[in-house]
């Protein structure tokens, strides 16, 4: 058997070189991988289901291929997780709530799911998820409290919450994640792990959110190049996305080491509208002066646009509201009473308040378009506090309605649907870990995973606690 720690941190790109040099096997690595979670699961919950059977015989094809030197694809043998918003064939996607069938067929895999199987992933299992990807926190009705592996007490982040939380402890490299108004960057940033919500389009997701244009599907890694050899293999047109973006060919670790110098990059602390945790502001700060060490122009930059809070949650309200159109005041009592609010909320909007919002959601797009003739990327915090303590919907009641209300920084680059990513910037004196953002122009997204390299390759790596590694 593997050493278990020694796996837990190697990165996918370590393991295809061991796997090449048969210095280790995807079978090991696969059964010492389901060991750490069935030790670190009850801990954590970050699983709605372990395919253990399947993943086992997926890495035993996988290790004869190797062996012949028949490798099928850019990920063989490589174990990755699912999100439980993503169809995965043959096993029943619950999105975290009660109201989803279980027993109904499961006939297709999601196409992000599909490009995996090809490139030979070893699935794992699905990951949890608040119901219906609804809100920033990892907790649903469904499958209760998932926990951040640097502290137990907090919340992991959401809504791939248990994709970040598994990550972090090491119970996989790869994991596929979705993000509608943050929740790939906020649990990145809660955890200390790296996430991409790559340009809309980039990655072709079925069926379509009732998000709308919010909504997007990236990789979650510990490492920049693990996200952008995940990137390549899952980007690519799909015909059941009808938003998809053409045929490319780009491989994402092309140019990843290049250097940034004379790059201009704008750094907001505030983007002029968000409070932000002293530590977190200091933290961004100096990320942003590496960044200077790097080469780049930096520039710090007040505001760029109004906060648009008021237009996403009237977005955001309206798609609750589809969500859980048509089901029964009986079957409402097993939802989460936030999301229940949030619903009942966008139940009121009328069309005319929705294209307003929509139009601003359009008119921030070309302010970001404008804003990017004059720099290649704008850095900002990630999250202007701290993981939340589980179950605790608010960062300050006093001051907030919505779990938007304390990330105002995630939510703008969704509604100009340009890439963004976070990745970790320092820990706060209570051992928590903080995020950079990093924003590229539209369609930009190796401009994004460059200078996200550069910065990683001055950064020392952290990990969790002991009890993790």
């Amino acid at each position: 058997m593997a050493d278990e720690t020694d796996v837990a941190s190697t990165s996918a790109v370590e393991l295809l070189q061991l796997y090449r040099a048969k210095a280790l096997s995807p079978l090991e690595v696969t059964r010492t991988l389901l060991d750490r979670l069935d030790s670190l699961e009850p801990k954590i919950n970050a699983f709605c289901l372990v395919d253990r059977d399947g993943a086992l015989a997926a890495a035993g094809a996988s290790e004869a291929r190797w062996l012949r030197g028949e490798q099928t694809g850019a990920l063989d043998g490589v174990p990755v997780t699912i999100k439980d918003l993503v169809l995965m064939r043959g096993f029943p996607t619950l999105r975290g709530s009660h109201l989803v069938e279980r027993g109904q067929d499961w006939p297709e895999d999601a196409p992000a799911t599909a490009r995996l199987r090809e490139a030979g992933a070893v699935i794992l299992g699905k990951s949890t998820t608040p119901e219906f990807g609804w809100k920033a926190l990892g907790d649903s009705p469904l499958t209760g409290i998932t926990r951040n592996p640097w502290d137990l007490s907090r919340t992991p982040g959401g809504s791939s919450a248990g994709a970040a939380a598994a990550c972090a402890a090491g119970i996989g490299p790869l994991h596929l994640g979705s993000d509608g108004a943050g929740s790939i960057r906020i649990p990145c940033a809660f955890t200390g792990i790296f996430g991409l919500k790559p340009s809309f389009g980039r990655v072709p997701a079925y069926p379509l959110s009732p998000m709308g244009l919010l909504a997007h599907i990236g990789p979650m890694a510990r490492t920049v190049a693990d996200a952008a050899l995940m990137l390549t293999v899952i980007a690519g047109p799909d015909h059941r996305d009808p938003y998809a973006l053409p045929p490319q060919t780009r491989v994402y670790r092309d140019g990843l080491e290049e250097n940034i110098r004379g790059w201009r990059i704008a750094f907001s602390p505030t983007l002029g509208y968000a409070k932000v945790d002293p530590e977190i502001a200091a933290a961004a700060a100096a990320a942003a002066r590496r960044f200077e060490a790097l080469g780049a122009i930096v520039e710090e930059v007040g505001a760029i646009f109004p906060s648009p809070r008021d237009a996403l949650f009237t977005l955001w309200a309206a798609g609750a509201a589809k969500l859980l159109a048509g089901f029964s005041a009986d079957r409402r009592e097993q939802i989460d009473p936030g999301l229940i609010a949030t619903a009942t909320e966008g139940e009121r909007i009328s069309v005319l308040d929705y294209l307003a919002a929509d139009l601003i959601r359009t008119e921030l797009g070309q302010q970001m378009a404008a804003f990017h003739q004059n720099y290649d990327l704008l850095l900002t915090p990630m999250m202007p506090v701290p993981a939340l303590p589980v179950a605790q919907d608010l960062n300050d009641p006093a001051t907030e309605r919505h779990w938007i209300d304390w990330s105002p920084f995630s939510y703008p680059f969704n509604m100009t649907r340009q890439p963004a990513a976070s990745i970790p910037c320092g820990l706060t004196t209570a051992g928590l870990p903080i995020g950079l953002q990093i924003v590229g122009p539209l369609y930009a997204d190796d401009r994004v995973l460059r200078a996200a390299r550069a910065f990683e390759a001055t950064h020392p790596i952290r990990r969790p606690p002991p009890l993790f590694f």
